[in-house]
């Protein structure tokens, strides 16, 4: 007898599709059961031929709590996620007030967000110059990585130095933590926004051209150099060209322990889309052109980016305004938590012919060995939580406004179209979202910690 079983479902692992049902008790997947096997359990969830997918995990998250919640907040962020089939979302420490760099301010937060939390939770450690005698501790206190930037940022927080970057990963290594890098070169940048901002008046090209694919590149590879003289592991955030995906594909070959992900957005939206619809597909690194998406997608289905994440990165209308900001001061980030699972099987399955075992791979098996939550999450393995995502292959969908569950309802992927939509979600075998609608309850998700 199960508390819980999935039947009549094609469950999807990282390398197979097969018609299963799941035995759930306790939130934990109890058994994988052949299909047509008579089960007795409690409740019954019918699949109906639908996948049944592992709970995706998005490694980039800034839901903004506490301190900035007129951009978002847990109770509307971890809702959108369940929506849109993320079961665990790993936070990032800025937006943050204050930044999470020590452990009492890990505490408080916890305090915070715990009771409003409706999706599992992990934490990025804040990695800034004034906190690396503090890692050792956000580590110990479940910390499943560390967030630093090597180009500008917001003024909430510090970019390290390449200088202060080796110390921090020589500290990380010491407990096998996991750095993790913005890779924009900060002084190429800065200087061709200097050089954008003599002309009269600028645009959203000037946008684009002041970051480059170059400062992408320098950066990228000047961590990969760093981890690989230090023996560290690192994580390249937001990979948006496949030219940066390439050295970083290199580094592993050579056995450097470099783990990347790219984002919704990158696999979606050109830098067109930018230039023609302005300030809503601004984010750093910027889009690119249609050939570098295409040639993306090759580099999540080979594994080089393990995961695909949102950078949920979410503002007030108002702080978009180019009329009040222009080109270089409206917000820059793109709101995507709650649809990245349904554009990436759309643009990924449907339209491009991938199998959706990359889904799998890249929203949930490679997330959590990347961040060291592999064994409890991000797969459908006997033991491991059961979060679960039931997506319907053949239903069409159009995101609207009023479908957001943000504090702020808007974003670059309204007004897209596709097929194939998260029907049922469950965190820990709980069912937090139904056929597009919040069902859970608040306050069911947990904190998870790095496993030791």
């Amino acid at each position: 007898m199960f508390n819980l079983v999935i039947k009549n479902g094609k469950v999807v692992t990282a390398d197979k599709i097969i018609e299963a049902s799941l035995g759930i008790n306790n939130g934990k997947i109890a058994a994988i059961i052949e299909a047509g096997t008579e089960i007795q359990a409690e409740k019954v969830i019918d699949a109906k031929g639908n996948y049944v997918f592992p709970g995706a995990i998005d490694t980039h998250a800034h839901l903004n709590d506490p301190g900035y919640l007129w951009r978002e907040d847990y109770a509307h962020g971890t809702a959108a996620a369940g929506v849109g089939g993320f079961t665990t979302i790993i936070d990032m420490p800025l937006q943050n007030e204050p930044a999470m760099t020590d452990g009492q301010i890990l505490d408080k937060k916890l305090e915070v967000v715990s009771p409003n939390a409706y999706v599992d939770f992990c934490f990025w450690g804040g990695l800034v110059d004034y906190n690396l005698n503090q890692l050792k501790e956000l580590d110990e206190k479940g910390c499943v990585a560390f967030k630093s930037f090597i180009g500008p940022v917001s003024p909430d927080y510090v970019s390290l130095t390449i200088g202060q970057a080796k110390e921090a990963m020589e500290i990380c290594k010491e407990f096998d933590g996991r750095a993790g890098f913005h890779c924009e070169d900060y002084s190429l940048i800065k200087w061709e926004e200097a050089r954008a901002k003599r002309k009269d008046t600028n645009d959203w090209q000037d946008f684009l051209d002041s970051r480059p694919v170059i400062a992408e590149l320098i950066a990228t590879q000047n961590i990969i150099d760093l981890a690989k003289e230090v023996g560290a592991k690192v994580h390249i955030c937001h990979v948006s060209h496949p030219r940066v995906a390439e050295i970083i594909r290199q580094a592993q070959n050579e056995g450097v322990d470099v783990t990347a992900e790219t984002c919704g957005h990158y696999l979606t939206f050109t830098d067109q889309d930018v230039v023609k619809n302005g300030s809503l597909f601004k984010c750093a690194p910027p889009l690119r052109d249609a050939a570098a998406v295409e040639r993306m997608w090759e580099y999540v289905n080979n594994g080089t980016l393990s995961a695909i994440a949102s950078d949920h990165s979410p503002c007030e209308l108002s702080e978009k305004s180019e009329e009040k900001h222009g080109v270089f001061g409206a917000w820059g980030g793109i709101s995507g938590i709650q649809n990245v699972m349904q554009v990436v099987f759309s643009e990924g399955v449907v339209k491009r012919g991938y199998c959706p075992t990359l889904l799998a791979r890249s929203l949930s098996e490679g997330p959590a060995k990347a961040f060291g939550i592999f064994g409890k999450k991000g797969a459908i393995q006997v033991g491991f939580d059961a979060d679960l995502v039931i997506l319907d292959p053949e239903k069409e969908w159009e995101i609207t406004p009023e479908s957001l569950y943000y504090v702020n309802p808007i974003s670059a992927f309204v007004g897209l179209k596709g097929k194939g939509l998260p029907v049922c979600t469950l965190v820990r075998g709980e069912v937090v979202a139904q056929d597009g609608q919040l069902v859970g309850q608040k306050g069911h998700g947990e904190y998870v910690r790095k496993i030791k």
